[in-house]
């Protein structure tokens, strides 16, 4: 997958209940500012970081392609 600046994905572990199993959630994150990141996405209730981490990894791949999209098109309204 291509790196992206401004787009990034995190796992984060979280315990529901005292002896409970563990729960896993997902972020797509993004840069708004140098100091500012904003989540873009978010999804939890995974049972495994693996689980997680492979839903993140396909979300941020859909994001980065509609960022390109994007940029496209704003290319091409910018010569009309």
């Amino acid at each position: 997958m291509a790196a992206s600046k401004k787009y990034e994905s995190r796992v984060i572990e979280s315990v529901v209940a005292e002896g409970a199993a563990k729960e896993w959630s997902a972020e797509i994150t993004r840069r708004a500012t140098a100091k500012k990141t904003v989540v873009s996405k978010t999804q939890g209730g995974f049972t495994s970081e693996a689980e997680a981490q492979g839903w993140a990894e396909k979300e941020l791949a859909v994001f980065l392609e509609l960022n390109e999209r994007n940029k496209i098109k704003s290319r091409n309204k910018k010569r009309d």
